[in-house]
């Protein structure tokens, strides 16, 4: 499948709107829409078809304008796309100012980027090598290196531990995205699939065989797979992605 690369338009398109430089000018008839409005039903079409489904056509017919009258606002679907993402990400707080030491303030982040593609799955269709570099983008990689200043570390570990924990929450999104898409796929719940192709593996996983999955796999069939399990398995994941970074930032504080 293809996907769609933000920072895959005009740039400096792209960053004038970001940073609202190039709102339509005021001569003439009074403008219909905002920009704003453009995204957000944009933004509407994404969520519930997903952003391949996305055009600036379909966006036009939804707000019952034409086509041409919306590059008024956005050149094109790359410049929208941008637009997209940075204010998605504008809907998520910040970490409170009262909340303290860096685990906390990056748990927090990373809590909120789970519920914000919880509510936006479109977001992990998304490549983002280069993001765009708009208002709210600067704001969410401010908040989590600041997390880490004053540690100790130098800048490129910084960056680098913000980075780890980027791909941690995206890979986490992706598997239980898919678990998701599977089931809806197949009409079957992980549970229902576990019953059907059982009895046939069942005979091939003997002890000798499989000694370690065995013992596993009877606690395993108590497990329920759900959003509630799955989310439990991303706060797993959260605190030893964590739990690493503080074993590095102690080392490095040996160090030194």
């Amino acid at each position: 499948m293809d996907r769609d690369y933000t920072s895959g338009g005009d740039p400096r398109r792209s960053l004038e709107l970001l940073w609202g430089r190039t709102e339509p000018g005021r001569r003439g008839p009074k403008q219909r829409l905002s920009t704003d409005e453009v995204v957000a039903a944009a933004t509407a079409i994404a969520d519930a078809e997903g952003v391949q489904a996305l055009s600036m056509r379909k966006v036009a017919e939804a707000m019952g304008v034409s086509p041409m009258s919306l590059y008024t606002y956005v050149p094109s679907k790359a410049e929208l796309v941008d637009l997209m993402f940075d204010r998605a990400l504008g809907e998520t707080p910040d970490p409170d100012p009262g909340l303290e030491g860096w685990r906390e303030k990056l748990a927090f982040i990373a809590r909120q980027r789970w519920t914000l593609n919880e509510r936006h799955p479109w977001l992990l269709d998304l490549a983002l090598h280069r993001p765009p570099l708009g208002p709210n983008v600067l704001r969410k990689a401010e908040e989590a290196l600041k997390a880490f200043d004053g540690m100790g570390l130098e800048p490129e570990h910084m960056g680098m531990a913000a980075e780890a924990l980027q791909n941690y929450v995206t890979g986490a999104l992706q598997s239980a995205r898919q678990a998701r898409e599977v089931e809806r796929a197949s009409g079957m719940t992980d549970a229902e699939w576990m019953e059907l192709v059982g009895p046939v593996v069942q005979p091939h996983m003997t002890p000798e065989a499989f000694p370690t999955m065995m013992r596993l796999g009877e606690q395993r069939k108590a497990q329920v797979r759900n959003p509630v399990e799955r989310a439990a398995r991303f706060e797993f994941g959260l605190e030893r992605v964590l739990d690493g970074l503080e074993a590095f930032i102690r080392a490095r504080h040996a160090a030194t």
